[in-house]
């Protein structure tokens, strides 16, 4: 519900005159400003949060940058479920805050907030006429019980093609260090098989005991390892991830001919790992992890900055990629795993794919173009120089970004419209992301697929649920 608004209508307040100061002459002043409410808890709704000029994918990617953001203290909570709100109230113009912030917004109250986007009866039709289906009438008010048309459409063209999720933690892997690594796991091959996903991707991360969230709301490494200690932790990672392919009943991609030959109704996992910390400058580790626990999918660099490369979320300290890191690439090339460069920053993923010579993937992420520091996403030039490999982008959905699968499918396609439809995939982060998703289990993966459809030719969206990555994998694992 919305409080009281302040009065007068208010000047609108453009971001650019927060960075370039002209806002402290509106200091005292009611204006109205557009933007993302974000807090670094996970409250649905708030009083006290910060106003971004962009979304952010995680709270690890929370503004440091007074001016990048201003404090509002609102009369009544401003929803917090990733969807851009207009606000008006107050400008203030902090001085010797305690925070550090620039501007602060009082006496805050909605404008307006844009409204959600359902799965129309104009999608689903758009959708099932791509399939070549019709609809007839009678499917216009399904029998309780039933799925609409297009839905049983969505999960044929899903279960007759290798769909696959380029990045998950799904099935709660990564509770490592609980019950001894012994906590219960949450069903994953039966989500996959009644939402048509053949393959997960399911990563390990390595560097989990050397980072955690900031009072600020940001994921950062907080110490060194000591010496063995990521390796360690990740061998306990792969013997977790073997126990659930084991209890679950899911089959091993060890070879390109298993990732070709996967379905949803026998599905299978193929083993990555988030972050190479655990190799600790030693490409010996790589080489095991191979043989012993199946690695298949190598993501190079995580939440700290390792001798692999610079992160996304941290200063540069390496200028990009480093000798290490190239001699990875190329160690995972001889081998067959595939080469994942993401949290990478854009001067780590020109040179990797300078140094590679199979296509890259760049597993999670979504299209900006007006990055901010420490932002997760990537620009359309960081898109390009993975596409120019080759590779694949797999697009990731939290809500901070994509409030619902509506949302989800346009970023999917502006990913497209930039590097084709060819070079994009979904990496969901499954039971990885700080906050909500808005796809949040693989059974809803036939309503994605009605979206997609609605949006791309069938051979298109059938790359984008996977052959993409397939073919990528294809190029990279042993025959």
């Amino acid at each position: 519900m919305r409080g009281p608004t302040p009065p007068g209508p208010g000047a609108s307040l453009p971001w650019s005159s927060l960075l370039d100061g002209s806002a402290d002459r509106r200091e005292g002043a009611v204006v109205t400003v557009a933007g993302w409410p974000v807090t670094a808890g996970e409250a649905t709704e708030a009083r006290y949060c910060l106003l971004i000029p962009e979304p952010v994918c995680c709270r690890g990617c929370l503004p440091g940058d007074p001016t990048a953001c201003i404090e509002v203290v609102a009369v009544a909570p401003v929803p917090l479920d990733g969807r851009e709100v207009t606000l008006r109230g107050v400008l203030r113009r902090l001085r010797d805050d305690p925070c550090g912030w620039r501007y602060r917004l009082d006496e805050a109250a909605m404008v307006s907030a844009p409204l959600r986007l359902g799965l129309s009866r104009r999608r689903l039709m758009a959708a099932a006429s791509l399939l070549c289906l019709p609809v007839p009438a009678a499917a216009q008010t399904p029998a309780a019980g039933e799925a609409p048309a297009g839905l049983t459409a969505a999960a044929s063209f899903l279960a007759a093609r290798p769909t696959i999720d380029c990045h998950s933690h799904a099935g709660r892997i990564l509770r490592v260090d609980q019950a001894d690594g012994h906590a219960p796991f949450t069903p994953l091959a039966e989500p996959m098989r009644r939402g048509g996903l053949a393959v997960a991707c399911l990563a390990i991360v390595s560097d989990s005991p050397t980072h955690r969230v900031t009072p600020e709301g940001r994921i950062k490494a907080f110490r060194e390892p000591e010496p063995g200690e990521l390796a360690a932790y990740a061998e306990r990672g792969f013997t977790r991830l073997h126990a659930l392919v084991r209890e679950q009943g899911l089959r091993l991609v060890r070879k390109a001919a298993d990732l070709a030959a996967a379905r949803s109704d026998a599905p299978a996992v193929l083993v990555s790992a988030e972050g190479a910390d655990f190799l600790e400058g030693d490409l010996g580790p790589l080489e095991t992890a191979f043989h012993r626990a199946a690695l298949r999918h190598l993501q190079l660099t995580h939440y700290r900055v390792n001798a692999l490369g610079d992160i996304q979320t941290e200063p540069p300290v390496h200028g990009g990629l480093t000798d290490f890191g190239a001699a990875v690439i190329r160690r995972c090339e001889a081998l067959g795993i595939v080469v994942d460069v993401a949290h990478g920053t854009e001067d780590l993923v020109r040179r990797a794919a300078e140094v590679a010579t199979k296509p890259l993937v760049l597993s999670h992420t979504s299209l900006t173009t007006r990055p901010r520091p420490r932002t997760r996403r990537i620009t359309p030039d960081h898109a390009r120089i993975v596409a120019g490999t080759g590779g694949v982008i797999g697009i990731w959905p939290p809500v901070s970004l994509f409030p619902d699968l509506p949302a989800l499918a346009d970023g999917i396609a502006r990913m497209a419209d930039v590097v084709g439809a060819r070079h994009v995939g979904i990496g969901t982060d499954m039971m990885g992301l700080v906050g909500p998703s808005a796809l949040p289990a693989y059974t809803a993966l036939p309503d994605l697929t009605v979206l997609l459809l609605a949006r791309f030719t069938p051979e298109e969206a059938a790359g984008i649920l996977g052959g993409n990555y397939l073919r990528v994998a294809q190029a990279c694992l042993p025959a």
